[in-house]
């Protein structure tokens, strides 16, 4: 597979697609959510309108309004991840589904090298990394300084990283699965051994990747 064709915002749209996909089976097969619908490290701007649904739509518009990417990005980043086998079309719906063994394996053994990050200057932000939620109770680290992607509203002080793309805190707003995914992969990227490798165990499992 040829990654290096990929933006960041590819590895983005490709979460969120997970996200709404693994809503449409929990809500076909009755299925208790993975993680908590009140996972969030912020306050909510005034005037913020979410948009967790119960019937996902992947038309371009929509996949916008949920990720903060544009419309054109959107379907530039389709094409792109069609073309590296990341994304193939549900025969029967016509939706975009995600590969997600590869999807899988390039977090795990590419993402660090072709989107890079570093915890960087002290700031106000939301808990990403073994900070967040998603790892935080499992995960108990040694540091003082966690990692938080910036946010005037976050609730969490520390080493500020750069977001996998720039909508990033914008879209996890609206989906706390998503924040929950996007903080594991930020835990691959950055982490020490041993929270990668809690990290990817839990992503495996939540991608269901045998």
């Amino acid at each position: 597979m040829v990654f290096y064709f990929m933006k960041s915002q590819d590895v983005l749209l490709l979460f969120k697609l997970v996200c709404l996909h693994k809503r449409e089976q929990e809500h076909f097969n009755n299925a208790p959510r993975a993680w908590p619908l009140d996972w969030q490290d912020w306050e909510e701007e005034s005037g913020f309108i979410g948009a967790y649904s119960e019937s996902p739509i992947y038309t371009a518009r929509a996949l916008e309004e949920v990720t903060g990417i544009s419309k054109s990005q959107v379907n530039l980043s389709i094409r792109r991840c069609l073309d590296v086998g990341l994304i193939r079309f549900d025969r029967n719906l016509g939706t975009p589904r995600v590969n997600r063994r590869a999807l899988f394996e390039f977090v795990v053994y590419g993402l660090k090298y072709v989107f890079p990050a570093k915890p960087a200057e002290i700031t106000r932000g939301i808990a990403t990394a073994f900070a967040a939620p998603v790892l935080n109770e499992v995960l108990i680290s040694g540091g003082e300084l966690v990692p938080v992607w910036p946010y005037a509203q976050g609730h969490t002080k520390g080493q500020a990283v750069e977001p996998i793309y720039k909508s990033v805190v914008f879209a996890v707003r609206k989906d706390p699965e998503l924040y929950a995914m996007l903080a594991l992969v930020d835990a691959i990227r950055i982490g020490m051994p041993r929270e990668v490798s809690l990290a990817k165990d839990i992503l495996k499992q939540h991608l269901e990747v045998g």
